[in-house]
């Protein structure tokens, strides 16, 4: 009794991150119409070095425009709710026959990454009561493409965002859309201010303008193009200069001490856009409120893509400065076009972002056979304060409390090529053509620099990654934190695919950290102080 009692004292310091913050600063579709060509060409493996620093943060605070900031008159061109974004349906002569439509009922086309309760969120129906010509998955992905019937619960009495998608999925998640895009020379030939630009950041100090786009991109699995454009379009960074001190220290414009310089300000981007573009995926945003306080709803068949942008600006500006920068033909969609080529073009070029009846491969609990954990958090932030519910935190039992070192092993969950290793960090890419951009990976987060594993190393099922610790983020005691990302999205812990580790499925609980562990009758709750019903083992044959 007296172990006992000793251990849930000592695993009470364990807990969680705390935001996974960096040293840099605090962190925190439908494809258009057409067919798909196969995948291009992938270049050389790009195995980088990157982590992540450690930084004390507030929480974000949205501070309006003055009151005197200039209006914008400008009135949208009404879109009819009903004018849903088609693709070309499958035909399978061996489903179910086609329900019956009448003029209550929406058409919609599925789109990658669509999952059944995400759609019947956003369009204010109950899962039941959407039908297909086609068998419908009950957990995972919607096929792309597939028709979808849709009782028809539009409120007309709100206003809604035009249904049209400015920016595909794959141009603001770190995709294979990216491969080919040079950081340091983009900004080089571009020869604005941030090809100057440096900022001192923590442990990393004096760190020029592009490194630390590309290292926010790594971190955060955010389209490199995406944040240039943003940064350029908000104060002309990239191709000119800023215009005023105001805009040299705030770039996005948004006033915080705690969001100083490029870094800090593209930080608190970030968080917007994850905001928008995982929500959407999870079926939890259905509207936006500008700084005037306008609200407007979200056309329910958009893109993730295209609320990420939406939501970043609507949390910049008025309403109506929001319709001008919206518009597509001379507003950021145009803009964004004009610095990087057609985002669509790109996104064709690549295989279908999920591709049909897409699983997780077996993946084992990251701790030895016979040793016995905490499971400390359940679904929360990936990476920053407002990134997607996508990680998971696990504690090994420690004789000292906080951040003590310890002897347990941290292990691989799954084969694959270490891409990622250094300050806290290790990535393994287990598709093993050395791309964090492609297929299935995991990131160990909290791993100590002792007996770290190797870049470049391949390891298999089980082996050694390194030690848990406190390393690479702010973390109230020793831990590891997990993660998945496939084709540069973060997979939700408790989304289409579920996060099966030994056999044990993640389930979310009301609020992040919280959540289970179920196999069969069994569960494990997840706990931040470590006590008993927490722990769990790791037996043979997992």
């Amino acid at each position: 009794m007296k172990r006992v009692i000793v251990f849930l004292i000592t695993t009470s310091m364990l807990t969680a991150c705390m935001g996974n913050t960096s040293l840099w600063g605090q962190y925190q579709t439908p494809t258009p119409q057409g067919s798909i060509p196969a995948t291009v060409s992938s270049p050389a493996p790009d195995v980088v070095n990157i982590a992540p620093d450690v930084v004390t943060f507030a929480p974000d605070v949205f501070i309006p425009l003055p009151s005197e900031t200039p209006v914008f008159e400008f009135t949208p061109t009404p879109t009819s709710l009903l004018n849903t974004f088609v693709t070309q349906p499958a035909t399978n002569t061996t489903e179910p026959p086609t329900p019956t439509v009448d003029s209550d009922t929406i058409l919609y086309y599925s789109q990658s990454g669509d999952w059944l309760p995400d759609v019947a969120s956003r369009f204010g129906v109950d899962l039941s009561e959407i039908a297909s010509p086609k068998t419908l998955p009950e957990k995972g992905f919607v096929e792309q493409g597939t028709l979808l019937f849709i009782p028809n619960r539009i409120d007309k009495t709100l206003e809604y965002t035009s249904s049209v998608q400015m920016i595909p999925d794959s141009e603001v998640v770190f995709s294979a859309t990216a491969l080919d895009f040079n950081i340091e020379e983009f900004v080089q030939n571009a020869g604005g201010y941030l090809a100057s630009y440096r900022q001192y950041l923590g442990t990393t100090a004096w760190t020029t303008g592009a490194a630390g786009i590309k290292r926010l991109a790594y971190e955060n699995s955010v389209n490199p193009r995406m944040l240039l454009a943003v940064l350029d379009y908000e104060a002309q960074w990239v191709r000119g200069k800023p215009l005023n001190e105001f805009r040299t220290k705030y770039p996005m414009g948004y006033e915080s001490y705690q969001n100083v310089g490029m870094f800090g300000q593209l930080t608190w981007a970030i968080n917007q856009l994850s905001t928008g573009y995982y929500g959407w995926r999870q079926g939890t945003i259905h509207e936006l409120t500008f700084l005037d306080g306008k609200t407007l709803r979200l056309d329910p068949n958009l893109n993730a893509g295209t609320v990420a942008v939406m939501v970043l600006f609507s949390r910049l500006h008025t309403w109506n400065e929001w319709l001008r920068i919206m518009d597509q033909t001379s507003g950021f969609p145009a803009f964004y076009q004009g610095m990087f080529g057609d985002p669509w073009a790109r996104a064709n070029r690549i295989t279908s972002f999920f591709p049909p009846s897409l699983t997780q491969p077996e993946m084992t609990l990251p701790f030895e056979l016979g040793v016995t954990w905490s499971f400390t958090g359940g679904p929360h932030s990936a990476w920053g304060t407002e990134g997607p519910q996508a990680a998971l935190d696990f504690a090994p039992r420690n004789d000292k409390t906080g951040c003590s070192p310890t002897t347990a092993w941290i292990v691989a969950m799954a084969p694959g090529l270490v891409v990622r290793s250094d300050k806290g960090v290790v990535v393994i890419d287990m598709d093993g053509d050395g791309h964090e951009q492609t297929g299935w990976n995991i990131m160990y987060l909290h791993v100590a620099s002792k007996d770290r594993v190797a870049l470049g190393e391949w390891v298999d099922m089980g082996a050694h990654i390194g030690h848990a610790s406190c390393e690479g983020g702010v973390s109230t005691g020793t831990h590891t934190h997990i993660a998945r990302k496939y084709n540069g999205e973060w997979m939700l812990a408790d989304g289409p695919i579920p996060f099966t580790l030994s056999g044990w499925t993640v389930v979310a609980g009301d609020k992040p950290y919280l959540g289970k562990l179920v196999r069969g009758n069994n569960v494990i709750t997840a706990d931040v102080y470590g006590q008993s019903w927490s722990l769990i083992t790791r037996e043979d044959g997992e």
